[in-house]
Parts: C-alpha cells; sequence; structure tokens
C-alpha cells in the first residue's frame, strides 16, 4: 500500500488523500493533485488549450465502483504518455465520468472524446468482466458527451471585454 499525501501550494496545506495499492496509481494521484495547465510549445504555436468532458455511462448504468474508478485512472495515465493530452483532474460519478484535460490544437474535441471513450471501453472490459454483464454485453459510453472550454485567464465575461476593448483605447500612429 502506498500513501498519498497531497500539497496544495496555494493554501499550504497538505491532504491525506489515501493509502492505495498501485505504485502507478499513487503516482498518479499525486501528480493530479499538484497538476496545473501549462503552456505547450510547438514549432509554430504556443497553447494552452483545456477542455472539461463530461460521458455517461451507456443507460446511465451504474458502473462505477472503486475497482473500475482505479482502472480507468490507470488507464487514463497510459493514454496521457502515448498521446498529447495530459488530465489535469478526473472525478467519477456511479454512472458518469468528469475530467477536467489539456490537449494541443491539432487535436478535436470530438476526436479526443472519440479516443478516450474507445481505448477506456476495451481496456475496462478486458479488465472487468462483470461490468460488460452490467451494461448487458454492449458498449460500455453512451453515444453522447458534454465539452466545455475551460479558460486559464477568466470567463467569457472578462474575455469578451478584453476582446472589445482591443485598439478602443489607443491612438494609432502611422509614422
Amino acid at each position: 500500500m502506498n500513501l498519498v499525501i497531497c500539497w496544495n501550494w496555494d493554501s499550504n496545506v497538505i491532504y491525506l488523500i489515501s493509502e492505495v495499492n498501485s505504485p502507478l496509481l499513487a503516482a498518479l494521484v499525486l501528480n493530479l493533485c499538484m497538476s496545473e495547465s501549462e503552456y505547450i510549445h510547438k514549432s509554430h504555436n504556443v497553447s494552452v488549450l483545456l477542455y472539461h468532458f463530461v460521458c455517461p455511462a451507456k443507460y446511465r448504468r451504474v458502473v462505477f465502483d472503486k475497482k473500475v474508478d482505479q482502472t480507468l485512472v490507470e488507464i487514463c495515465l497510459e493514454i496521457e504518455n502515448r498521446y498529447e493530452i495530459h488530465f489535469l483532474e478526473i472525478g467519477t460519478d456511479r454512472d458518469h465520468v468528469h475530467s477536467l484535460l489539456q490537449s494541443v490544437p491539432m487535436k478535436s474535441p470530438t476526436s479526443i472524446v472519440k479516443m478516450l471513450k474507445g481505448l477506456t471501453a476495451r481496456e475496462i472490459f478486458q479488465r472487468h468482466p462483470e461490468v460488460k454483464k452490467i451494461s448487458w454485453g454492449g458498449a460500455f459510453w453512451s453515444s453522447g458527451y458534454f465539452v466545455n472550454t475551460v479558460s486559464k485567464f477568466g470567463d467569457e465575461k472578462t474575455i469578451s471585454k478584453f476582446v472589445r476593448s482591443q485598439g478602443m483605447e489607443k491612438d494609432y500612429d502611422v509614422t
């Protein structure tokens, strides 16, 4: 068992998360506790794209328990290592999953969610055959999902005001 302790830099508080039985999961939980979005530098762009995804289970079946939750987090860590996706937060409810993640501009939200749903469903069915019985042997995820962009710098009103004010307060001198 690994004891996971997280330090919150903003409030200078130490949180005891729990004992976990996997070193991989312990590393991920520690990474998630301290993880923040970063600027991603590519050859022709710099980006900080954050998405909030909500993916419900098929028929809103109750499929997430502690074991399936741990498996999902481990799968997401493996996905993070293979693709240009960085999970900032992962939260499960009994019948759906919330994730806050960062990606690069070349990956659309649709391609991200298709890839996540496909890989996680296959792996969860392989590692937990009992889940396949709960979902009547069919699909793990429903076909729908929710996605929202998240700003590191402000909400819609703040950004709208900033964009609207561009060039308004300056006199352009062309000399």
